[in-house]
């Protein structure tokens, strides 16, 4: 089972602007074959009878060695394959817009999620990773070298550069306390298990939106592209990463330990998307994080040996009473109390859910 791994780079000055022209490289090149495929799809549809051929990757790349590259001497300076793999990106991005599976690509901004992928000469130390044209790079934790990559991916994030690759992780089948568990999440307790645990959300956002408030703030009235302002982006862009980084540490405790010790997971298919369009909830929703605990409890289930079940999302796992299955028509918002009319049963509401979701999946 191929899992992702990624560690943070002890970087240099020169090691920092190496890497920020890889970036604006890869970026080039995507900007570039961006606007070029969206001109013949322009083209495309107000000619429908003379029709170009839409470009693979392959085609993109060779345009871009014989017209951009003798224009811009400074892409001899970085690898090729950083410009290489954002076009294979690009032609993947319009793939899936074409199915329908996601929006079509946008143009990407210096500064915003900058990255870049290279491949070729690799390799992998204790303490340390090579990379084409830079050399090595020292890393802060020690590295698995059992399995060498065959590329390699950086980001940055804020003023810290990460990279990251793929390694080979041998599922392990952990002994289970628990055989079937349904889990409700929600926004006043991140998840809700049908034994009657409760884990609460960090709710970090919440925690850390007035400071985040305060520094936008004060940066409206810096010049923008000036020293203080950068200094000023810098400090915002951290308070975000740590924003997420507390929030993904509680989602990946928390999958873990479910992956762990439950033999079948049952947890709703919700629709987070639909339902961050209720401004009302909205903020509280995204300080949960409930599409990256879906993404981490499917593979660390694979990898733990668990069974993820995802039941539909029109399931009324919320409206049913778990005592007698009498079905209810409305069920507000505020109500925390799940009041079954006709058993009597009184119990709370999450939990209700839970364990409906349990025998759901039973």
């Amino acid at each position: 089972m191929l899992l992702g791994f990624q560690t943070a780079i002890k970087l240099n000055n020169q090691q920092r602007n190496a890497l920020a022209k890889h970036c604006g490289v890869a970026r080039h090149a995507w900007n570039w074959g961006l606007a070029l495929t969206k001109n013949i799809l322009d083209h495309n549809k107000a000619n429908p009878q003379d029709k170009i051929k839409f470009p693979t990757a392959v085609d993109l790349h060779k345009w871009l060695v014989a017209i951009v590259k003798p224009e811009c001497s400074w892409y001899y300076e970085v690898s090729k394959c950083a410009p290489q793999y954002a076009l294979r990106h690009l032609a993947e991005a319009w793939k899936q817009a074409f199915k329908k599976g996601k929006k079509p690509p946008k143009f990407k901004k210096k500064g915003r999620a900058d990255s870049f992928t290279v491949d070729g000469s690799l390799a992998v130390d204790h303490f340390r990773v090579k990379v084409p044209v830079i050399g090595w790079l020292k890393t802060y934790e020690r590295l698995p070298i059992q399995y060498q990559p065959k590329s390699f991916t950086f980001s940055r994030t804020a003023d810290r550069w990460f990279v990251s690759w793929k390694i080979e992780v041998e599922p392990t089948h952990t002994p289970k306390l628990v055989g079937v568990v349904g889990v409700d999440l929600g926004v006043k307790t991140l998840a809700t298990l049908s034994t009657g645990q409760v884990f609460e959300g960090t709710k970090s956002y919440r925690k850390y939106e007035n400071k985040l408030s305060r520094l936008q703030r004060l940066n409206r009235h810096k010049v923008r592209g000036s020293n203080n302002w950068k200094k000023a982006q810098i400090k915002i862009a951290r308070l975000h990463r740590q924003i997420a980084n507390i929030r993904r540490d509680r989602l990946h405790k928390l999958t873990t330990y479910l992956a762990k010790n439950h033999g079948k997971i049952g947890i709703e298919d919700l629709n987070v998307s639909g339902m961050l369009a209720n401004r009302n909830l909205a903020k509280a929703i995204a300080d949960m994080g409930f599409y990256e605990f879906h993404r981490q409890l499917e593979y660390k289930c694979e990898l733990h040996g668990s069974e993820f079940v995802v039941v539909d999302r029109w399931f009324p796992s919320s409206k049913t009473c778990s005592n007698c299955h009498t079905k209810k028509e409305t069920l507000f918002l505020s109500e925390r109390v799940f009041k079954c009319d006709h058993c009597g049963l009184e119990i709370d509401r999450d939990l209700n859910a839970s364990i409906n979701l349990e025998k759901a999946v039973s």
